[in-house]
Order: C-alpha cells, then sequence, then structure tokens
C-alpha cells in the first residue's frame, strides 16, 4: 500500500526547500544550502559572507506528524556578529507570523513531482525550540543554530 501525500518525507523536504528558496533566496538574496557541512558556499567562484544551512533530523510519522531541523545562520567578515544578528533577525522573521493568535508560521506542505504541478495538501506550523548562542569557528565563521519542529496532520 501506497503512503498518502501528507505522510511522504520527500513532499516535506520538497517543501521546506521551496519555502526557504522562495524567502530566504529568492527574496533576502541569501545564499541557501541544505544537509550541508558549514562550508562556505560559492558563487561564480566568490565565497559569501552570509548564508544559512539547513539540516534535516528525524520524522515522527502520526496522526499529528513532526520533522525536526536545524537552521545554521552564518556570517564571515564580521568581527562584532553585527551581520549575523541582521540574519538571524531575517530568518526568524521567517519562522514567526504574528498575523497569527499563536505567533507560528505555516509552512506550505505540497505533494512534489518532478514532471507534474506540485499541488498543496495543507501546512506545517514551526515550532521553535532552541537558539544556540553565537560559536565562532577557526576560519572566522560565527554561526548560530535554530532547532525547530514542524508540525502536520497526517492521513495514515
Amino acid at each position: 500500500m501506497a503512503l498518502d501525500s501528507t505522510a511522504r518525507e520527500a513532499n516535506v523536504r520538497d517543501s521546506i526547500k521551496k519555502y526557504f528558496v522562495d524567502n530566504i533566496h529568492t527574496i533576502e538574496k541569501i545564499q541557501v544550502t541544505f544537509d550541508k557541512s558549514l562550508t562556505t558556499p560559492k558563487i561564480q567562484g566568490t565565497e559569501v559572507d552570509r548564508w544559512i544551512t539547513v539540516i534535516f533530523g528525524e520524522m515522527i510519522l502520526d496522526t499529528f506528524s513532526s520533522f525536526s531541523l536545524e537552521i545554521f545562520c552564518c556570517t564571515k567578515k564580521d568581527s562584532e556578529g553585527f551581520k549575523l544578528a541582521q540574519l538571524r533577525d531575517k530568518v526568524v522573521g521567517y519562522l514567526i507570523d504574528t498575523n497569527q493568535t499563536d505567533c507560528m508560521a505555516r509552512i506550505p506542505l505540497y505533494r512534489s513531482s518532478a514532471s507534474e504541478a506540485w499541488s498543496l495538501l495543507g501546512a506545517m506550523v514551526v515550532q521553535i525550540d532552541l537558539e544556540s548562542p553565537v560559536v565562532e569557528a577557526e576560519d572566522g565563521t560565527k554561526f548560530k543554530s535554530i532547532a525547530l519542529r514542524l508540525r502536520w496532520g497526517v492521513v495514515c
């Protein structure tokens, strides 16, 4: 028996990627990488000085499912961490929604396809679990992580 579209991890991952690419990369012009280390991304051979890395975590399948992920906000050439604070604020701005009574953002959940138009299935509620302090790597990269949990109803 095939999984319902709301229970498919591929749909969840594709929906998360779409959300961050559409908002952080396209609107804010910030580089986004997925499931990679904190290595500085390059655009046409030039290293960027701010980016986010999204690391996918575990999926717990239930009638009210959850998916964990961690977002690393990273900057270089940022001696006082001001660029990192600005980057963090932009990212968190997409993880909360002050128009909702619970202030939790919703990430649209799609049935994704490589050959057909995507169809909207519902939405995943964003819950921020934990935010780390600022850490500085040996190469001068400053970063902080934001741990999230996404929750949505699943047809089992």
